[in-house]
Order: structure tokens, then C-alpha cells, then sequence
């Protein structure tokens, strides 16, 4: 009988009660194995270098580098790690320099350890666990600071991956972008592979940013 491929996590907090409470309940998790316990942002990177984790749960306060830095820097150097941050602050500045950063997502630590669960499966699977309404304020934000470039599309991304980003980017999950493209879902997980791969990111989230960092659709193509 086949082995569950458990999703390795690499814990990221300073406070040592709140990262040991986190672990009970992760430990109780068939399909999730902690890799590594980081209690700075150096220490989370260097961690993260060698562990490899397929999702990093990221705070933001922590010593000698705090959750943007560490960020920034893990997905420079492991891009197919997929950063979730867990904060006490929910301030506009911190998810827009986060998600810049390359977090493929944001929850506060009043969370419910289940929908901690769910977030870190759903960030593995490459899903955004940040509400439409988030990522569009964060997307306004960047497209103010971009020039578009259409012609960079034609060299990554094709029309048929396009189309399912665009689809993405509204909030549909896999088996609705399937039905509304008329697409098989496999072919839909298939085509968000591929842009992973083009774009070297991790998640949805990513994937939307840089799209829209470059120009290649709008807010009203997401309406």
C-alpha cells in the first residue's frame, strides 16, 4: 500500500508557546509533518535552505529579521516554498509587503487551528487563502507602480494559461474555473502547474501579482 506524501511544514514563530501549540495540533494531522522549528527570521531561512519545506509558516515580529526580510529571501532562494503568514496584525502595510514579498498567504492568529489546517493544505495546493477583496487592494497597489508589458505574456504564458490565471485571480477554485472554461479540472491543475513553473513562483497568489505587476490583465478583466 502506498505511503501518504505528508506536507512538510517549517514553523517560523519566536514565541515558544505559541510554536509548541502550533505543533500539537499539526502533529495530530495525518497528511502534515513538521521539517524544522525556526525562532527568528535568519534562522527561518537558513532552515529553509536546507529542510526544504513545502510550506513555511511565517510570523511577522521576529528577531534579527522579521517576516517580510525572511520571506523576501526564502523565496529567492527555494521559490517552491510556500510562505503562510500567521500575524497578530492585520494592518494594510504589512499584508501589502508581505504579499510583494512572495507569501502566498495571510491569516491572524485568532485563526481556528482547523482553518490553519486548511490554509496550509490549501497554500500547498497552490490556492490563495486571502479573500478576493485582499488581493485586489494589494494588485491596485502595484499596478500603480508598474508599466504594463503585454509582449512579455506572449513569451511566457499562453492564451489557454491565461485565461485559467484570469480565472484564478477572481477567487474560483479549480472545479469552477474547469466548468466556466469548459476545461477538465486535471487540465485546469495541469495548466496551473505550467505557470508556476513560467513565472517561478509557488501559489495563485504569486502567479496574480506578477501578472498584474506586468500588465497582462486589469481590474475590470477581473470583474
Amino acid at each position: 500500500m502506498a505511503t501518504m506524501e505528508r506536507i512538510k511544514v517549517l514553523l517560523a514563530e519566536d514565541h515558544t508557546i505559541v510554536r509548541e501549540s502550533i505543533r500539537e495540533f499539526l502533529a495530530k494531522q495525518a497528511d502534515i509533518i513538521i521539517v524544522g522549528e525556526a525562532a527568528d527570521g535568519v534562522e527561518a531561512v537558513e532552515m529553509t535552505k536546507k529542510l526544504r519545506p513545502d510550506v513555511v509558516i511565517m510570523d511577522i515580529a521576529m528577531p534579527k529579521l522579521n517576516g517580510i526580510g525572511a520571506t523576501q529571501q526564502i523565496k529567492q532562494s527555494q521559490p517552491t516554498s510556500s510562505v503562510l503568514v500567521l500575524s497578530a496584525y492585520d494592518y494594510d502595510e504589512y499584508v501589502f509587503a508581505l504579499l510583494e514579498a512572495g507569501a502566498a498567504g495571510y491569516l491572524l492568529k485568532d485563526v481556528t487551528g482547523q482553518q490553519l489546517v486548511s490554509a496550509i493544505r490549501a497554500v500547498h495546493r497552490g490556492e490563495p487563502i486571502l479573500h478576493p477583496s485582499i488581493i485586489r487592494k494589494v494588485v491596485e497597489l502595484l499596478k500603480e507602480k508598474s508599466k504594463p508589458s503585454a509582449s512579455e505574456t506572449q513569451n511566457l504564458l499562453n492564451q489557454g494559461e491565461l485565461a485559467v490565471l484570469k480565472a484564478a485571480a477572481r477567487g474560483l477554485n479549480n472545479k469552477d474555473i474547469a466548468r466556466e472554461l469548459c476545461l477538465s479540472s486535471r487540465t485546469v491543475e495541469a495548466r496551473l502547474s505550467t505557470i508556476f513553473n513560467k513565472l517561478n513562483v509557488g501559489s495563485r497568489t504569486e502567479a496574480v501579482i506578477r501578472a498584474m505587476k506586468a500588465g497582462w490583465f486589469t481590474l475590470d478583466d477581473l470583474s
